[in-house]
């Protein structure tokens, strides 16, 4: 297949609300000899494309193409010797044809271009509108859950925004390993669907106490761990209801960055906290190919359900919809957008 001279591309021109984002055509430059080529199917969104487009976390350039998750087939492998007869590189079996996910900064266009060792092969059982929608909270969940805090049997976990896409996933896979899981959400529809995947308890922020709740519900203990990702709004009562010795593991910043505080606050109770990325726990083509090839088992065999809450189509007004939505708090489960 010749390569294309352009792609269409989901763009700002600068940091800033919804109006910087605009689906535009732009030049396919020539592949590197390390690179894959993709033609893409599905886009993932997800906080991160939102965090990219504010400026909370800042391109070194612009105009920058959006997006960190993308599925589609491979057109073109690497040419490069090295490359082809690296080991891992050898294991992953790209070919042309073949369908894989990536963790690529920049990815949301009709065709990209990118490093090999971001690329994740998906397996014949799973397709590529799932391998969009999952790739990222998937390994996300995993890695935290292995590294960030070894969830296991027996342990009570905490994890704010329960019922969003990453959310679902923690609840999941802490009911698999046997941990009894506590979540926080909205409203009671997003609740029963917390309680469908996994959430063995289910605060509703607006109308309950969640430290009081928390401590009601583990007896007055506390959880072994809290995994959150609202930030801001939630960061000081994670002190109030962990245990001693306990994890917080903050995840995200969906209310806004955590402001500075005193290390001294982890005395009272001998915390640990950690601001984990997943891109440092796949940061070699070793780790990346093993967390990928487990979290595509794990999403093949059903243990993690990817759930959709909905398919946006490859245009401006599609993808600020999704954007908005997401930053609303209007959806539950994971946004894809279709590139046609």
């Amino acid at each position: 297949m010749s390569l294309p001279t352009t792609t269409d591309a989901i763009t700002i021109a600068k940091a800033g609300g919804l109006e910087v984002i605009e689906k535009k055509t732009i030049p396919f430059p020539k592949p590197s000899p390390q690179s894959l080529v993709v033609k893409v199917e599905y886009f993932g969104v997800n906080f991160i494309d939102v965090y990219y487009r504010t400026g909370v976390y800042p391109y070194k350039e612009f105009p920058a193409v959006l997006g960190k998750e993308t599925a589609g087939t491979i057109v073109a492998l690497p040419t490069d010797e090295a490359i082809l007869n690296d080991e891992v590189y050898k294991k992953n079996n790209f070919k042309v044809g073949g369908k894989v996910a990536a963790d690529f900064l920049g990815s949301h266009a009709s065709v990209v271009s990118m490093p090999w060792k971001s690329a994740y092969p998906i397996p014949e059982n799973v397709s590529t509108r799932l391998g969009a929608a999952g790739i990222l909270q998937a390994l996300t969940a995993y890695t935290f859950f292995e590294e960030a805090y070894k969830v296991k049997k027996g342990d009570k976990i905490l994890v704010h925004t329960v019922a969003g896409g990453l959310g679902l996933l923690f609840a999941q896979l802490g009911r698999a390993r046997g941990a009894t899981v506590i979540g926080t959400t909205s409203t009671a529809a997003k609740a029963e669907i917390a309680k469908q995947n996994g959430a063995d308890h289910v605060i509703l922020y607006p109308k309950e106490d969640t430290v009081q709740r928390v401590l009601e519900i583990t007896n007055g203990e506390g959880v072994d761990a809290v995994f959150d990702g609202v930030g801001k709004d939630t960061f000081d009562n994670n002190f109030k209801l962990l245990k001693r010795k306990g994890t917080l593991v903050s995840v995200g910043n969906a209310s806004g960055p955590v402001e500075p505080f005193s290390p001294l606050r982890l005395v009272e109770k001998n915390l640990a906290l950690l601001r984990p990325t997943m891109n440092n726990y796949v940061y070699t083509s070793e780790e990346a190919y093993y967390y990928g090839k487990k979290v595509f088992e794990l999403i093949g065999d059903g243990t993690l359900k990817i759930n959709i809450f909905k398919e946006y189509p490859f245009t401006t007004e599609g993808y600020r919809q999704a954007q908005s939505d997401l930053v609303e708090g209007k959806t539950t489960g994971k946004l894809v957008i279709k590139v046609d």
